[in-house]
């Protein structure tokens, strides 16, 4: 069992830092190039605001995974995965301005949701032995 919320644990790490990386280099691609409407209809922001906020978006998920990593506010790395879910799952079943492209697309939106429970899963889990708050 032990072994088994080891890889939910790094699957969390993994999945989270990647998807805080990107975030902060599309927001960041999006500023340098001059971009002013940008619209993702998965978060609630438009525009140079979106930009913004998808750097912030970003910082907060390094922080919390780095939060995480040194056991100090594990409940942060908690909190921005239930939010990742959240937000993924509000886009895909609960916005009118989602559409997909065909099938395979409905298909990989589900996927990215079942690596995000995953995630969320594996941020629950503690390492042995650790200090937990």
């Amino acid at each position: 069992m032990r072994m088994i919320a080891w890889l939910l644990r790094v699957f969390c790490y993994l999945f989270h830092t990647l998807l805080s990386l990107a975030l902060i280099a599309l927001g960041t691609v999006a500023m340098h190039s001059n971009v002013h409407d940008l619209k993702l209809d998965i978060l609630p922001w438009q525009g140079t605001k979106l930009n913004h906020m998808l750097i912030v978006l970003g910082l907060v998920g390094l922080f919390s995974i780095l939060l995480a990593l040194t056991s100090r506010l594990r409940f942060m790395l908690e909190l921005w995965s239930l939010y990742v879910l959240g937000m993924l799952t509000k886009a895909v079943f609960f916005s009118p301005d989602m559409s997909f492209s065909g099938r395979e697309d409905f298909h990989t939106w589900l996927l990215l949701i079942l690596a995000s429970i995953l995630a969320l899963l594996g941020s629950l889990t503690r390492p042995h032995g650790g200090r937990t708050y």
